[in-house]
């Protein structure tokens, strides 16, 4: 697992690097963060590579976020054993691009450990950005606060969003990786707060 953010020197080549860093067939996700990315200059990114267990299987799969002047670009490659329309290994690569103007909602939680010794480097982050793309409901059944009540109340809920999320943590990722997430989420609330 690696993960990696700049925001500063040549950063379409730094980008490239931390793929091909990753060892994760750095071609087909190289190709096609750069068609997502179609020329335009790269402000920020991050890449994280995550292998998660199937059964009795390793797969693989890499996130790579990358921030330009004008859009966010998130771009995800998994790998796949054979199936019956596609007898061998194969990746799949699937890219969205989201105007920053669209962009509603940057959360950033920060995990710290012992916070009563004073300031210490985050444990775990989380990265949520929300643009509307998917929402989800979360309902629950309504009630009173009278403990004998047994009258049906209906449904509350909440409607979310969270079109892209990402959790990092220095244990599973290193301490790298968590800043690493930390500064482009910083890049990312820089170029989408209000004019």
């Amino acid at each position: 697992m690696q993960s990696r953010s700049t925001r500063s020197g040549d950063s379409t080549a730094d980008l490239r690097v931390a793929i091909e860093r990753t060892g994760y067939y750095p071609e087909v996700v190289v190709d096609g963060v750069r068609g997502a990315v179609g020329g335009e200059e790269v402000v920020a990114f991050y890449v994280h590579h995550e292998p998660t267990i199937e059964r009795d299987e390793v797969r693989r799969h890499i996130t790579v976020a990358v921030l330009t002047p004008t859009r966010l670009i998130q771009v995800h490659t998994d790998e796949h054993a054979g199936d019956h329309l596609l007898p061998q290994p194969y990746t799949s690569t699937s890219s969205e691009a989201v105007a920053l103007t669209a962009v509603k909602s940057v959360v950033v939680t920060r995990m710290t450990t012992n916070p009563t010794k004073g300031p210490s480097l985050p444990a775990e982050a989380v990265l949520t950005i929300g643009w509307g793309g998917v929402s989800r409901i979360e309902l629950m059944p309504a009630g009173c606060d009278d403990a004998e009540c047994d009258a049906d109340h209906g449904y509350t809920g909440e409607l979310l969003s969270d079109d892209f999320s990402l959790r990092v943590s220095a244990a599973a990722d290193g301490k790298d990786a968590v800043l690493g997430l930390l500064d482009f989420a910083d890049a990312l609330s820089a170029r989408t707060r209000p004019v």
